[in-house]
Order: structure tokens, then sequence, then C-alpha cells
């Protein structure tokens, strides 16, 4: 095997985790987002990538209900 080829399998063991992890989160927050009539958050969801660090801002804090 390959240096490239050890490189990419040893990688591969932390980046697949992290792309599922960031894609549900992204997923929650867009739905949300959406739903809630939110256009720039749904923007900036689409647009950024922060490993779903924003998304779950955006979810627990940013899309409270007021009372």
């Amino acid at each position: 095997m390959d240096e490239a080829t050890q490189f990419y399998i040893q990688n591969l063991i932390w980046i697949l985790p992290l792309l599922i992890w960031s894609t549900i989160w992204k997923a929650i927050a867009l739905w949300k987002s959406a739903r809630a009539g939110h256009t720039p958050w749904f923007v900036v969801f689409l647009i950024v990538n922060t490993a779903g660090i924003l998304e779950i801002l955006y979810i627990y804090v940013f899309s409270k209900k007021k009372a």
C-alpha cells in the first residue's frame, strides 16, 4: 500500500463520522429554519460548513420561541 492510500484510510476514520455528524445537524437546522421562515439562517446553513456548531447553536439558542 502506498503512502497516499495509507494517509487516506487513516483520515477516513475521523472524517466519515464528522461528515455524518455535520449532515444530521445541518438537516435539522435547515428544516427548523425553513419551517420558521428564517430565510437568512437557511441561506447561511446552506453556504457555511461549521461541522454542526452553528446548527446546534441555532437549534438550541436562536430558534427558541419567545414567550
